[in-house]
């Protein structure tokens, strides 16, 4: 599977092996973790693109809503449980800890970005490097950086060994996605094709070309997408 490819979500579900219920999913079946994420106007969380695109700065999530604590957005976001287990804000956060410290490797995050309602983007692979709180002007929230990285698309390990910065690698930011989609109707602009999507470039990375504008990323369909692959020099 490519990164930028658009899959359902009953497809990525299926890949994932289990039902996506949670936005934060800590290593599934011991594995890599993954993490659903949205940029749309309407979003839950405010998730940030930076470094020029090689950067996530993913947001904690809330306490569920329940009738003893009705606006969850006033409340600090939870490590723990009542039980004094941690919640996947925990995990996470402890992950990104002993990796700082030197402890463990990176864990591995699978990322998904929500387009619309029912369709996803594969976002790729990154590292989990760091975890913080900050305040967001109401309650204290947890922050987790994820650096975007170039592994074998079929790792199932939950850590990474060490990469350097020759494999970063960048992440077309959700408002040129949003345009692409848009524009393209959804639909691959070599044929017409409408499922077995990707957001592809026009001109590569190693060839100079940019992920920051929509002029260069177009829709393809997976034959496509390897057809032009096939012919890059």
């Amino acid at each position: 599977m490519a990164k930028g490819e658009i899959i359902s979500y009953f497809d990525m579900c299926q890949r994932e092996g289990t039902s996506l219920q949670r936005g934060m999913n800590f290593r599934l079946r011991g594995r890599h973790s993954v993490i659903l994420m949205s940029r749309r106007p309407n979003a839950l969380y405010a998730d940030r693109i930076e470094e020029d695109g090689t950067v996530l700065v993913y947001e904690g999530h809330d306490e569920p809503k329940t009738a003893d604590n009705p606006m969850p957005k006033l409340v600090d976001q939870p490590e723990f449980l009542p039980s004094g287990r941690p919640t996947e804000n925990g995990k996470f956060a402890a992950a990104a800890r002993q990796f700082k410290a030197g402890m463990k490797g990176a864990d591995i995050v699978r990322v998904y970005e929500k387009l619309h309602k029912g369709i996803w983007s594969d976002n790729g692979y990154f590292q989990l490097v760091d975890s913080w709180c900050e305040n967001d002007g109401r309650r204290d929230v947890f922050k987790f950086k994820l650096v975007a990285v170039d592994i074998d698309e079929d790792d199932q390990q939950a850590e990474a060994a060490p990469l350097d910065e020759s494999h970063r690698r960048r992440i077309i930011p959700s408002v040129v996605k949003q345009e692409v989609w848009k524009r393209d109707r959804a639909r691959c602009v070599r044929c017409g094709a409408t499922d077995e999507l990707h957001f592809d470039h026009v001109v590569p990375f190693s060839k100079g070309g940019t992920s920051l504008t929509a002029e260069n990323v177009q829709l393809l369909c997976a034959r496509h997408n390897l057809q032009k692959s096939a012919n890059i020099e």
